[in-house]
């Protein structure tokens, strides 16, 4: 639960997404780990202490876990209403909570030592996201009938042509980046830990995932489907790659990233056309095979101005 600081009946917090990349899978520094599940970095925002919220950031995600903050930006201010009632123990009781959430990427996840932190893998807490394999045996046997008896129950149009619509039901197509709309769908079906823990009632299903305390995992899924987006028009997946590295570890980062299985020759040709990597003259021997040729990325100015992201070529 955030711990904040009142200002004028509002408490204000502060968390932040840090994603990186460690064996081929997009992890994300988390904290504690109680009966409520995993929290991501979060702390109190002091007027008296910090003159900036990135300061207040910075300072408490380096006293929780010992990870020295790199770039931030921020993602988004979560304030509605309802979202303090699972902060009651805290003593916060029925105030209003703004929390101002932040992403951060590295490309180094190194060993960190705060109470319970860890990277931890993305997927552990949204797995009907992973289509790296194919559609998820999740979605078709466990998701799509949980939440058929939840249209059931309304039997409106609309509610049947949204779960239609992100989870690709009925010939839909999936969208990779409506990670956030897909779990409040499940959050509004009752069919998250997190749903009826705040609602105080049995949960209605058991869709695999793990919960996180408060709303952070709604916070989460912002920043996944953030991050998701700005791969398209940004170069942020070089912020998660080594300095050198092959154009199949390029792939695979963002397919981690991405959850989808991209098809090599097309996204092979799409990095070529943006002109944002270059060869090193290098070869890999790490490749587990024949020795891959090693490329560095050459900086956004590279692109001429043009289209400075990835695109991302489904597999056929």
């Amino acid at each position: 639960m955030d711990r904040a600081v009142q200002d004028q009946g509002v408490l204000i917090g502060l968390s932040v997404v840090v994603f990186a990349l460690r064996d081929g899978e997009a992890v994300v520094l988390t904290t504690g780990g109680g009966p409520d599940g995993a929290g991501l970095p979060f702390g109190p925002f002091q007027p008296a202490r910090h003159r900036t919220f990135e300061l207040a950031l910075r300072d408490f995600v380096a006293e929780q876990t010992t990870f020295p903050l790199g770039y931030v930006e921020q993602l988004y201010t979560f304030g509605d209403a309802g979202r303090e009632s699972p902060r009651a123990e805290m003593g916060v009781g029925a105030r209003r909570v703004v929390s101002v959430g932040y992403l951060a990427l590295t490309h180094d996840p190194s060993a960190v030592a705060g109470p319970g932190s860890a990277w931890t893998p993305v997927l552990e807490f949204f797995p009907w996201e992973d289509w790296r394999r194919g559609r998820p045996d999740m979605i078709d046997q466990r998701i799509a009938p949980a939440l058929a008896a939840w249209v059931a129950e309304a039997e409106t149009a609309a509610r049947a042509a949204r779960v239609d619509r992100l989870f690709a039901l009925k010939g839909a197509r999936w969208n990779e980046q409506q990670v956030l709309e897909r779990y409040e769908l499940l959050y509004e079906a009752g069919l998250t830990p997190e749903a009826a823990r705040d609602h105080g009632q049995p949960a209605r299903g058991a869709i695999p995932g793990r919960a996180m305390v408060s709303d952070h995992r709604r916070i989460l899924a912002t920043a996944i489907g953030r991050l998701r987006s700005k791969t398209k028009y940004r170069p942020v997946l070089f912020d998660l790659t080594p300095d050198t590295f092959t154009l199949s570890q390029l792939q695979a980062a963002a397919e981690a990233v991405s959850g989808l299985s991209l098809h090599k020759q097309n996204f092979r040709r799409g990095v070529e056309r943006t002109g944002l990597v270059e060869p090193t003259g290098r070869l890999s021997a790490a490749t587990g095979g024949r020795p891959a040729e090693l490329y560095r990325y050459r900086g956004a100015e590279a692109s001429g101005g043009g289209v400075t992201g990835l695109s991302l070529p489904g597999q056929r």
